[in-house]
């Protein structure tokens, strides 16, 4: 490599590291309990126990839970039914109306059963007058600064800039190292050297994780285009022939229960999860959407939409998601690590703490460096940061 070529690499490592390391920082100290989120929900959750049921136990149907929750709150509207397949529980989403919820998503709230016995165990006021969770903040943080689609796109550009840091960090790291054995720190020149090499060092060793990381953060933040897209194309395409048809009524509804089995008849190798009502922003205005998923670690991230006509029960299509939302899918638990149990969560959680000590150290080493602090000054060569988790 020669020496323009190296300073070239130098300066796409420094600026792209300096512009995006703050709000890195950011993403790495949310993203460590997001990693848990599933254990910190659990423990934070104050709602009634389970009733004890052997093993096997039907659960209650969804056409009854779905009168209780009508009764429950006379007038308004169920927007979808969540089906856990983890814990007995389900969960019972409703809104005023339809167009309220368009008009304001937290005007929605929920009603979690017991699904062995059809007990409510907790009710939530509407999002908005419950506020936000600890878990919520974090995920506000975490996606998108709470504004929204242009923090995702924001947090999405600053992800890629990671990626760009890592690569040019490699890049870079090879040059460096060429008079010094792999792994070396040496404590015995300047507080700022000894930072240097420490931050060469955790950088190298975390570059596998950390780009992987970092390329499924880049695609997370573009899951709300990406399904707009899906639905201004394939869904679209899909509805036209039924454009003329009114939104059934309540009273024209056919079972959701009938519905949910038809889904599972037609993929018998998967699991359904909910029941989208017609009407949502996120369904059809005239069919039952139901999410189905694979049953092994991997496969449980990949769902696959069923549409059962909302009026006749009758099976409409299993229909096929595009290539960008699998992976999209296929992301989502590369990024956060949850597809592997709690061990794996554990090592994830331990390579965002490195990462958060490489991102300090780099700033460290910068801000050193221009104030003039420190003795000796770094190689030419030399790194000036490296990566951080998104």
């Amino acid at each position: 490599m020669t020496q323009a070529s190296l300073r070239r690499w130098l300066w796409v490592h420094k600026w792209a590291s300096l512009v995006c390391t703050s709000f890195l920082l950011v993403i790495c100290i949310t993203g460590l309990p997001l990693v848990f989120r599933d254990e910190i929900g659990d423990w934070l959750d104050d709602s009634l126990p389970y009733a004890s049921a052997p093993d096997g136990t039907a659960n209650v149907s969804l056409d009854r839970l779905a009168a209780t929750a009508r009764q429950m709150y006379p007038g308004e509207i169920i927007g979808s039914i969540f089906v856990d397949d983890d814990e007995p529980k389900v969960m019972v989403a409703m809104a005023p109306s339809w167009v309220a919820y368009n008009a304001d998503r937290k005007s929605a709230h929920w009603i979690k059963f017991d699904a062995n016995t059809g007990k409510v165990l907790k009710q939530s006021k509407s999002f908005s007058g419950d506020g936000r969770s600890f878990l919520d903040v974090m995920l506000s943080l975490h996606r998108d600064l709470f504004v929204g689609l242009p923090g995702e796109l924001f947090m999405g550009l600053m992800a890629l800039l990671f990626v760009a840091a890592i690569v040019s960090g490699v890049v870079v790291y090879a040059p460096f190292m060429r008079r010094l054995d792999f792994g070396t720190v040496r404590r015995d020149r300047s507080p700022r050297r000894t930072w240097l090499d420490l931050h060469n060092l955790l950088g190298i060793v975390t570059v596998a994780w950390t780009l992987v990381v970092g390329i499924t953060g880049v695609i997370n933040e573009l899951s709300t285009p990406l399904f707009a897209l899906w639905q201004m194309t394939d869904v679209k395409a899909m509805l036209a022939p039924l454009g003329d048809k009114p939104v059934p009524a309540e009273s024209e509804l056919s079972s959701p229960q009938a519905a949910y089995d038809t889904a599972r008849a037609a993929l018998p190798g998967m699991v359904a999860t909910s029941v989208v009502f017609p009407g949502s922003p996120f369904g059809s205005p005239y069919h039952y959407l139901i999410w189905t998923k694979g049953q092994q670690p991997l496969t449980s991230r990949l769902f696959s939409p069923v549409l059962v006509d909302a009026r006749t029960g009758a099976l409409v299509s299993v229909v096929s998601m595009p290539w960008y939302l699998r992976t999209l899918e296929v992301s989502r638990p590369l990024h956060f690590g949850d597809y592997g149990g709690l061990p794996l969560k554990i090592i994830w959680a331990l390579l965002d703490l490195v990462t958060i000590a490489v991102l300090g150290s780099g700033l460290y080493l910068w801000l050193r460096r221009e104030v003039g602090f420190g003795t000796g000054r770094v190689h030419a060569h030399a790194p000036q940061t490296n990566s951080a988790a998104t």
